[in-house]
């Protein structure tokens, strides 16, 4: 059976962690082998669809599948920490007006790309997260400013 729910909580370490099923009852137990997508995507408030299976301990969560991903977590690994600068200010949006959500995907998108590459120049995280960040907000993962 098919269900959705929110992830209450998730060890990407361990590879563990419980879903709170939307139609109510028991936790059900999640495991990292049985995430569809990459398990560093899923994190407390993360909503999902999942089969229901019972397995020995009880309820168990299979093909799991993130539908949407909650913002509250912030990015940690983060290149310029590790060379010894602060880079976030450098690349914060230059909008004022642009939405908390949007602000907030923009700054962990920045330290992703970061943390990914110590070559992209500033001019290239710039592109790449006005690209990113419009094509977020024609999806609804951000919201319009």
């Amino acid at each position: 059976m098919l269900l959705k729910g929110k992830v209450l909580r998730f060890d990407e370490i361990r590879g563990y962690g419980f879903i709170a099923p939307d139609d109510g009852g028991d936790d059900v137990f999640m495991h990292a082998n049985d995430l569809v997508d990459e398990k560093y995507l899923y994190h407390d408030g993360s909503v999902v669809e999942f089969f229901l299976e019972h397995g020995e301990k009880g309820p168990k969560a299979s093909q799991i599948r993130l539908i949407h991903q909650s913002t509250a977590r912030k990015l940690t690994r983060t290149a310029p920490e590790s060379r010894g600068q602060d880079m976030s200010a450098t690349f914060r949006s230059e909008s004022d007006d642009e939405s908390d959500d949007a602000a907030e995907f923009s700054a962990e998108l920045t330290d992703a790309l970061l943390g990914c590459s110590d070559t992209l120049t500033s001019l290239q995280i710039k592109q790449v997260r006005a690209c990113v960040l419009a094509m977020a907000r024609s999806r609804g993962w951000v919201a319009s400013s």
